[in-house]
């Protein structure tokens, strides 16, 4: 962590706010939402054809990242 000369506070790198526990949870739990809507709607064949396999991206996404750092 670097500080920013101007106000002496602790500059925070866009990696370190991006890569953070909350929003990749967050990614995470869109992509299983994604996948289950995808298995349940009724109109288009590839989306349902795909949707385990989003909804198992999503969960071991999910499994990952809770083990990444606050």
């Amino acid at each position: 962590m670097s500080f920013d000369v101007n106000t002496s506070t602790p500059h925070v790198s866009l990696t370190n706010r991006v890569l953070r526990r909350g929003p990749l949870e967050a990614a995470a739990t869109t992509i299983i939402a994604v996948g289950v809507v995808m298995l349940m709607q009724p109109f288009f064949l590839t989306l349902y054809s795909w949707s385990f396999a989003v909804t198992l991206f999503g969960t071991v996404m999910f499994t990952i990242v809770s083990k990444v750092r606050e």
